[in-house]
């Protein structure tokens, strides 16, 4: 078999409405994956002075939900092949709803460290599920907007929490923003539940003969997975720095006032979802997924570069992060169709558990070594190393594809 067949999309047509309906209840849990990794991030000023802490233990919070996340996601991508998308997904939603009540009647650091591993199992779930559901359920001539819509939803959740938390603690507590946050998962769970019919998944149907991917572990002997695990691993690196610290350092860089710098990563976020819906587009043709990652994050990484080493009035560090937002999102549907092409049949639980790991642990290291950055004042080392990482992540990008090409090669 080949690396490049995809899950079994649906046989026959595929209404629009029913297209529209999985990709957007996909979407909106989706968004309450990436909205509740930000839980804790936009709340650090406040968290910091009432626990205590410095930014490098906060960004230990961070790194514990992420490492358990990846581990969840690894292992719940062979739970979603097995028994299907729905019931783990509607645990994932219910335990991001639990952490976030936790956080907010946390006392104690570790309190916070308890609930931040409690998140993280939920948020383990949501890649496998997500991608099983869009892989197999939307029809072909929409899978490349299902992808996008799916990002922009992402971009949406990260953006929509600072912007949901920050006003709530100001004008109320910390504590009364979390618990809003803990009432919006539920209520979207309360919604999933009411179309849960619409998330029905039968049964894979077996695949007959042999290769790389009939065994449950045998997918993880294709080099290209393993490829598109650095990718993401990269790419998580990248996110880990714009959502926790960039904000922060072109803070302290530009003299950017607080509430300013807060919106940079709502800028940021919206730009980069709106950017998606061209990149849904552009990725119709999926031989050029490469190339579009390459002017994507490469346009990206010199906006980082201006933001570390030129000296931009306040004003203007908004839009310098809303352009480096396009640049990220109009690659970003082209990211996950690479991921599709290196995708066996039947293995879109596993496989994408497996490389959505390596976004996980990349969002679990980059709080360590940028955290301590941010701690040591060196801020312009935040932008640079933003920059440096984005172009290794292209390099990346192209390594997957020059691997497939090579294992699609006659012998």
């Amino acid at each position: 078999m080949t690396t490049t067949t995809a899950d079994s999309l649906p046989a026959g047509r595929v209404s629009l409405r029913q297209d529209a309906h999985v990709i957007g209840l996909v979407g909106i849990a989706h968004l309450v994956s990436h909205f509740s990794q930000l839980l804790l991030a936009p709340l650090f000023p406040w968290l910091k002075d009432d626990f205590g802490v410095g930014y490098a233990e906060l960004g230990f919070l961070m790194t514990l939900f992420f490492v358990t996340s990846c581990a969840v996601q690894a292992a719940s991508g062979f739970v979603v092949d097995r028994f299907g998308p729905r019931p783990v997904l509607f645990g994932g939603l219910a335990l991001l709803g639990l952490a976030a009540f936790g956080y907010s009647l946390s006392t104690h650091y570790w309190m916070l460290a308890a609930f931040s591993i409690v998140a993280g199992i939920g948020n383990g779930v949501f890649h496998p599920v997500d991608y099983t559901l869009l892989n197999r359920k939307v029809s072909a001539a929409r899978l490349g907007h299902g992808y996008s819509v799916h990002g922009i939803t992402g971009s949406l959740g990260w953006a929509v929490a600072p912007a949901m938390l920050v006003p709530i603690t100001i004008a109320t507590s910390w504590r009364v923003a979390l618990v809003c946050a803990g009432l919006f998962a539920f209520a979207v769970l309360a919604l999933l539940l009411l179309n849960r019919d619409k998330l029905a998944l039968p049964a894979a149907p077996a695949k007959a003969g042999g290769g790389a991917a009939d065994s449950s572990f045998g997918f993880l002997r294709i080099p290209a997975v393993w490829m598109c695990f650095g990718f993401f691993f990269f790419y998580a690196v990248v996110l880990g720095i714009v959502q926790v610290f960039a904000p922060g350092a072109a803070r302290e860089l530009h003299a950017v006032p607080v509430a300013q710098a807060a919106l940079c990563l709502t800028v940021y976020m919206v730009c980069s979802a709106l950017a998606m819906v061209a990149g849904g587009f552009l990725v119709a043709d999926p031989t050029r997924c490469e190339k579009l990652v390459a002017l994507g994050f490469g346009f990206a990484a010199c906006i980082a570069l201006a933001l570390g080493l030129a000296h931009p009035p306040a004003w203007m560090v908004p839009v310098l992060f809303g352009l480096m937002g396009l640049g990220a999102g109009i690659a970003g549907p082209s990211r996950d169709m690479i991921v599709k092409r290196a995708t066996p049949a039947n293995a879109s639980g596993r496989v994408y558990g497996v490389v959505y790991s390596g976004l996980d642990i990349g969002q679990a290291i980059a709080p360590l070594i940028f955290g301590t950055l941010m701690d040591q004042h060196q801020y312009r080392s935040i932008f640079i190393g933003l920059a440096v990482v984005q172009a290794v992540m292209i390099a990346s990008a192209f390594n997957v594809g020059r691997v497939r090409r090579t294992a699609l090669a006659p012998a």
